[in-house]
């Protein structure tokens, strides 16, 4: 198995750097002053929308990138001059990259004859690896014949039959559909579970990551925003682009102004009447006209057909069966809301919100940081 460990790691693309995607301009750095450590056997999801630096923080590991700078280890051996072969690591891409002139079994065992194994060994590895990933019945077809799922199990299955110490999956989903993702999110799962391989996926799919991820990082633009479990990103964003990217649907995040009064502080909001009491917990922090953003998920606001709170029409009604999803205009922004599937409206019906005081997050405007409370 294997432990990695980047230290302020740098990645810019030059002029005379041969490289199969350009993504970035020249001389824009891709990967910026990058660190984590991912522990023996953990699953760890590199998170961030497209050109946030995952895909090459992915490729530095596996040795196809070269680094600007920064050293990266996994035990304590720094591979920064390692070969690829030299890492013993697997790698799976979005794209299968499977020989169609060559059946499954022989896919699999490409990578096993061209380090000289017997025969023998060859079909010992690929009779463990084969039915981890259901492949087992494939075996004898050729890649024309499977559908994309078993493609992409097949590209998974000869990553991991060489037994890498590092697993790196890259985008392993993106090419399927929603029923087929799902199927392979817990196939994955499970392979991991049994392989007890260290594994790294990369996706901008946040449930990929929530799901599968016992830590996720997350990427903007290069930079780290945060790391923790997947827990801690969704219930203590670090910043707004954590908390508006995390979450289905994503955490409402509101321009508000703090006004005081004899019962203390509200956030009030521009051409809106609705008021939020503040939390006592950011009593320390607030302050009379103080600019604040004010973060709160769509299930942490209660909504009722009657109350006492400031009155509110509903702007926009969805019934997805099990659920609801509704949006209020608070001024000019929209306050996006779930409801239970008993409860259903339609666009005009007015309601009354309450909001889970403790469930509310403050990000400071100018900075997007996270304000933390006492």
């Amino acid at each position: 198995m294997a432990q990695i460990r980047l230290k302020n790691v740098f990645k810019r693309y030059d002029d005379g750097e041969k490289k199969l995607f350009v993504k970035k301009h020249v001389n824009d750095f891709a990967v910026k002053n990058l660190s984590f450590e991912c522990k023996d056997k953990s699953f760890i999801g590199i998170l961030g929308p497209s050109g946030c630096g995952k895909s090459t923080t992915l490729r530095m590991i596996a040795g196809l990138e070269k680094i600007t700078s920064g050293e990266m280890f996994i035990d304590d051996v720094c591979i920064n001059n390692l070969l690829p072969k030299d890492r013993n690591i697997g790698l799976a891409f979005e794209d299968y990259a499977l020989y169609p002139p060559l059946s499954v079994y022989d896919n699999l065992a490409f990578n096993l004859r061209a380090k000289k194994l017997s025969e023998a060994q060859i079909k010992k590895s690929i009779d463990k690896v084969a039915p981890l990933l259901k492949v087992d019945e494939l075996l004898t077809m050729k890649p024309s014949a499977l559908s994309g799922g078993q493609k992409q199990r097949v590209n998974i299955a000869r990553a991991i039959v060489r037994e890498p110490g590092l697993l790196l999956l890259d985008e392993p989903l993106s090419h399927l559909d929603g029923k087929m993702r799902q199927t392979l999110r817990q196939e994955i799962k499970r392979m991991h579970h049994e392989i007890e391989c260290t594994t790294i996926i990369v996706t901008h799919d946040q449930i990929e990551a929530m799901s599968l991820a016992d830590v996720i990082i997350i990427m903007k633009d290069g930079v780290l925003q945060q790391l923790g479990t997947p827990l801690e990103v969704y219930d203590q964003p670090a910043n707004e682009f954590v908390a508006g990217f995390i979450g289905e649907p994503p955490m409402n995040l509101l321009k508000s102004v703090i006004v005081k009064t004899q019962d203390g502080f509200y956030f009030s909001f521009k051409d809106s009447d609705l008021r939020v009491k503040v939390p006592d917990f950011y009593r320390s922090v607030v302050k009379d006209g103080m600019s604040v953003t004010l973060g709160v998920r769509p299930v942490d606001v209660i909504i009722t057909k009657t109350g006492t709170s400031t009155p509110i029409p509903v702007a926009v009604y969805e019934n997805f069966g099990d659920e609801g999803r509704l949006s209020v205009r608070v001024g000019g922004e929209l306050l996006n809301l779930t409801t239970q599937d008993n409860m259903v409206f339609k666009r005009g019906d007015i309601i009354h919100l309450e909001f889970n005081s403790a469930k509310t997050h403050l990000f400071d405007p100018e900075t997007g940081n996270k304000i933390q409370g006492e």
